[in-house]
């Protein structure tokens, strides 16, 4: 049986998750978003800030955060950061799926926000299309494309699983087509 105290020293020896973030490359081209987050949890107090940790190097000191608490079950109104606090917004005509963060060197920041359950293969494509230079793409519409494509991947999976299924199978790989057979020369192939 462990004790409070080991229980606690275990944690510690855990490393934490990393952060799962895409940036905007530096460039001059504007874009609806400057990159995209995916936490690991809905809790900003705990999801919040290994990621202002990571963005501080580039964006400097972030002093503000805002969502929608649509998607937030609870949006504290600080969140201590190492060294100093990032103080909580919340607004709900904010997009829900986006998350601003606001600093003194670079302004404003939009980051897409994906889901914490979010299958590893739609994560990606969604931090992808979040980060492209100029892109002209709203969070919401991100969102509502990738649950288009996931949708259109289940179908196709469930066509083939019928297909299998049902008594049809793929067509086994074909001989080469020499090996075995006779080749009859076709009269327009005749050397003369």
């Amino acid at each position: 049986m462990t004790t409070t105290a080991e229980r606690g020293v275990a944690r510690a020896l855990v490393p934490p998750h990393p952060t799962r973030y895409s940036l905007t490359p530096k460039t001059t081209l504007a874009s609806q978003l400057d990159g995209a987050w995916w936490p690991y949890s809905r809790d900003l107090s705990t999801e919040l800030p290994p990621l202002v940790e990571a963005l501080e190097g580039r964006l400097g000191r972030i002093t503000r955060a805002m969502v929608n608490p649509t998607r937030w079950p609870v949006v504290p109104h600080k969140v201590p950061i190492s060294g100093h606090t990032v103080h909580m917004g919340w607004f709900t005509e904010l997009d829900p799926d986006k998350l601003i963060l606001l600093s003194y060197t670079v302004g404003r920041f939009d980051l897409l926000v994906i889901p914490p359950g979010t299958e590893p293969a739609a994560a990606a494509r969604l931090l992808t299309a979040a980060a492209i230079p100029g892109g002209v793409l709203t969070a919401g519409v991100l969102m509502s494309d990738e649950a288009e494509t996931g949708r259109r991947i289940r179908d196709a999976r469930s066509s083939e699983d019928t297909w299998e299924n049902d008594g049809g199978s793929a067509l086994p790989p074909l001989r080469h087509p020499v090996v075995g057979a006779r080749m009859i020369p076709l009269p327009g192939n005749m050397r003369r």
